[in-house]
Order: structure tokens, then sequence, then C-alpha cells
């Protein structure tokens, strides 16, 4: 039985970093070519897993160093049927390297000793994450995720963690598709400079809309792949704020259309980055995910773990 299934720690007390700039820093810092901006290729070869393996073996130490846990999040995020044949994988191959990520992560773990150490299946929307109407209903969200989350029910993954999503229908069908199988899930909405969801939904509304859809299923939300500048105008001290758990920012604070034009990295300023996620969790105490999206590395990641212990 997978360690935490059924207790997931990074909703309780303590902090756990969670990092998903893992494309960014490979395409733009280690100069490797990601069809489609997909990393599951890599689990194709020895050299890939090798840099896969660097990447969570890298966080685990950091982890160790701070004294905080570690969320290990998969390369699936374009594992899925859709995203998936744009770069010729066929759904057979993509079941079996979904379950290859897992393992992957789930045998490093355990050579890694007693850290609080949590395997995320990682997903991505069917489209486009930042499209201004969504494109799916709810009904068919589930039934499209559920393909990949059903491969990943049978592996050692301990939460589904439904990234960059800004749709609340296709939250909505994640969140169902895991709730069919008995597995915990995470949401985590992408926002755009002003803090609403590509759709124009504020966040809350959005959050209290897949929690009215779904019986409060999800184990909670997050915001990623956003500066903490275009996060702060959606907080607030409203009761659905205790729904948000964390939030794994980019390091631009660019927007979704500039950063989709750029041709070279904007890694932003580490130090800035942390002490604005810090102050986030002063002000909220109960968020217990802190992390780096794009344009981040260990150098952020480590300065956010020290700012957020210190806060």
């Amino acid at each position: 039985m997978p360690r935490y299934r059924r207790h997931l720690p990074q909703f309780e007390d303590g902090l756990f970093l969670a990092w998903t700039g893992m494309e960014t820093d490979l395409i733009f810092s280690q100069g490797v070519d990601l069809p489609g901006f997909a990393a599951y290729p890599l689990l194709e070869s020895a050299e890939g897993r090798a840099r896969l393996a660097h990447y969570y073996r890298a966080q685990i130490a950091l982890g160790r160093a701070q004294g905080v846990g570690v969320i290990l999040e998969s390369p699936t995020w374009l594992a899925h049927r859709d995203r998936g044949a744009e770069i010729g994988y066929a759904p057979d191959r993509l079941r079996d390297l979904n379950r290859q990520a897992i393992a992957q992560m789930a045998a490093i773990r355990d050579e890694k000793g007693d850290l609080p150490t949590v395997l995320s299946a990682n997903i991505g929307p069917r489209r486009d994450a930042y499209a201004a109407e969504p494109d799916m209903t709810a009904d068919e969200a589930e039934a499209y995720h559920a393909e990949q989350i059903a491969t990943l029910a049978a592996t050692e993954v301990d939460v589904i963690s439904g990234y960059t999503l800004g749709s609340v229908d296709e939250a909505i069908g994640i969140v169902r598709a895991a709730r069919r199988l008995d597995l915990p899930v995470v949401i985590a909405f992408t926002v755009e400079t002003d803090g609403r969801l590509p759709t124009g939904a504020p966040l809350g509304q959005a959050i209290a809309a897949v929690d009215a859809a779904t019986a409060g299923y999800a184990a909670g939300y997050m915001v990623n792949c956003a500066h903490p500048e275009h996060v702060a105008p959606a907080l607030s001290d409203a009761p659905w704020m205790a729904r948000l758990r964390g939030i794994v920012a980019n390091a631009s604070r660019c927007s979704h259309a500039e950063l989709d034009e750029a041709e070279t990295l904007d890694a932003g300023d580490a130090h800035d980055l942390a002490a604005q996620l810090a102050a986030l969790r002063a002000r909220f105490p109960h968020f217990s995910v802190l992390g780096g999206c794009c344009g981040t590395d260990m150098r952020h990641m480590a300065r956010i773990a020290e700012a957020a212990r210190s806060a």
C-alpha cells in the first residue's frame, strides 16, 4: 500500500516543497529537446532516466538539508491520449510510460530513507491551459482523464495532481475520475496577471464550484504557473481560502502570452521570489506547499525553503 494514499501530509502541519520547473530547466538550461513540451519521453533512454533521477535526488537532498518534506512530481503532465498522439505516442505506450514514471520515483524514495516524500502523478490539461473559453464539459473531462488516472491507480502513486488547469469543468472532471478510483486528488489552477483564471473566473469562485460539484472531494487546491504578484490579488480572508493550500510559482513576472513567445529563460530573482512566497505563507500559515514552476531550478527551491522556514 502506498505510504500516503490515505493520509496526505502535505495538507497537514509542516512544509512540503514541490517543483514543476523541470521542462523549462531541461529546454533552456540543459539544452534538451522536449517535443511538445513533454518530459515523459525521457523515460525511453538511459540518459533521460538519469536526468529525471538526478532531479528527484536533488529535491530529496534539499528537503533533507532544510528539514522539510518534498513532493516528487512525475513527468506525466502531458502523458495522456490527445497530447501524446501529437508527438507520436499510442495509448498502450503512454500507459507503460505512466507506470514507469511512478516506479522510478518510488524506487528513489525508497533508497533515500524516511524523509517525508510524496509521489504525485502530475496530470495536465487536455488542450490549452490558457484558453479563454472552456472546451469540454465536466462529463467529457471525466471520461477523458479517467484513462490516465486508471493507469496510475495501479501504481504506488500517493496523489493525483491536476496541474496548470484553467477550466473549472476540467478540474471537476479530474476530481470525479480520481474519486471513482478512490484516489486522493489535488487541483492546481493557473491564473493570469489579474489573479483570475484564463476564463476570467475568480479563483475563489472556481474552487467553490469544483467543491460544490464534487462534494468537496479534493484534498485541497493550489495555484501554479504564476508569479506570486499575480496570485496575490486573488487572495483574501474569505472562507474558501482554507481550501487553498499552496503556491508553486513562476520565476518570471511575465504573462503567459509573453512567456509563450520568449526565446530565452526568465529566471527572475530567486531571493525576491522566495521572500514573496514566504510572506504569503506568513499571512496564510495553513499554506503547506510552496515551490517553483516555469523558470525555476534548485537554486530557487533552496531560497524558497530557507525563506519559508524563517518566516
